[in-house]
C-alpha cells in the first residue's frame, strides 16, 4: 500500500510471526461482509454486544494508527487492510501485544473492498498517506482514484467519512478531482492538519515523513449524490498538479523525488 516499504529485520521469520499474531489477522474476511460489528463483538454477561460503528484503516501499515485509535475508541470495531506480509505481522503484534479485542487486521488491498464489507457498513475510510504512484500508467493503483471511490461509496454509510491524510500536494488535489466525479462532498480538508487536529492518532509514515519537513495535507468526505455515468475527466499524471515553483527547494512529497528532479534539470537546461 505504501512507497516506504517495509524491510525484514536480523533474524526475523516471518512465517513464525504471523503465526505467533494469528489471532488478530482475519484470512477469510468476506465472510464476515455486513457481519463485522457483531461476529467480533466482545462476549459478556449478557451475550455478545455489536461495535457501534466499523471503521477500515485501508493500508494500515505497521499498525501505528490502528492501535492508538482502538485504544481511544473501545466501542469502535478498526479494520486495518494491508497488503505487504511484514506490515500485517507488525500490525498484529501491535493489536495483540496492545490487548486490543476491537482491531483486526486482513490481508488485501484497495480493490478487495467492496468484497470484504456490506453495503454500507462503514462509518469511515482512513487512506493515511498512501503510495501516490506519480506516473499516468500507474494511476490506476491509486487509492484515491475514481473507480475505487466508487467502490468504497458502497461500503459506506451515508453519513460515512472518507478521511485522505498525505504529504503529496499533487495527490491531494488529484484526489480532489476524483472525490467530485465519484460524487462526494468536501466537509473538511487542512494544509496542515497537525497543528490543527495536534491529538490525532499518528502512523509510522506521518512520523518518518515529519521528521524529513513533511506537512499533513488532510481532507474528509462523505458520499453526496450519487453521479450519473461517472468517468474520468482529470489528469492523470501527477506532474499535472505540480506547483510552478516545483517546492523552491523545499519538501519534496515522497514518492515524488525523482521525478521533481528530473523536471528541474530539465528546467534548468532549458
Amino acid at each position: 500500500m505504501h512507497g516506504m516499504h517495509a524491510r525484514l529485520p536480523k533474524n526475523f521469520v516471518l512465517e513464525e510471526r504471523l503465526e505467533r499474531y494469528a489471532g488478530a489477522i482475519e484470512l477469510e474476511p468476506a465472510h464476515l461482509a455486513g457481519q463485522w460489528a457483531m461476529a467480533c463483538a466482545p462476549l459478556g454477561p449478557d451475550g455478545a454486544r455489536p461495535f457501534g460503528e466499523v471503521r477500515l484503516d485501508l493500508g494500515c501499515g505497521k499498525g501505528a494508527f490502528i492501535v492508538e485509535a482502538a485504544r481511544r475508541e473501545p466501542d469502535v470495531l478498526f479494520v486495518g487492510l494491508d497488503l505487504e506480509p511484514l506490515c500485517i505481522a507488525y500490525a498484529a503484534q501491535h493489536v495483540a501485544e496492545a490487548g486490543l479485542g476491537n482491531a483486526v487486521i486482513v490481508p488485501g488491498k484497495g480493490s478487495d473492498v467492496s468484497r470484504v464489507f456490506g453495503l454500507g457498513e462503514l462509518s469511515c475510510v482512513y487512506v493515511n498517506f498512501p503510495t501516490p504512484f506519480p506516473r499516468k500508467r500507474e494511476a490506476s493503483k491509486r487509492l484515491v482514484i475514481l473507480e475505487r471511490l466508487l467502490e468504497y461509496r458502497q461500503v459506506m454509510a451515508p453519513d460515512a467519512t472518507l478521511r485522505l491524510r498525505t504529504d503529496s500536494q499533487p495527490l491531494r488535489d488529484f484526489a480532489l478531482t476524483q472525490l467530485e466525479l465519484a460524487g462526494y462532498e468536501v466537509v473538511w480538508s487542512s494544509d496542515d492538519e497537525r497543528a490543527q487536529r495536534p491529538d490525532e492518532p499518528t502512523s509510522e509514515y506521518e512520523e518518518r515523513l515529519s521528521e524529513q519537513g513533511a506537512r499533513v495535507l488532510s481532507l474528509w468526505a462523505t458520499p453526496g449524490p450519487a453521479p450519473i455515468n461517472p468517468h474520468q475527466t482529470a489528469p492523470l499524471s501527477l506532474v499535472d498538479y505540480l506547483p510552478d515553483d516545483l517546492f523552491a527547494g523545499g519538501y519534496v512529497p515522497h514518492g515524488m523525488e525523482r521525478t521533481i528532479e528530473n523536471l528541474r534539470n530539465r528546467t534548468r537546461r532549458t
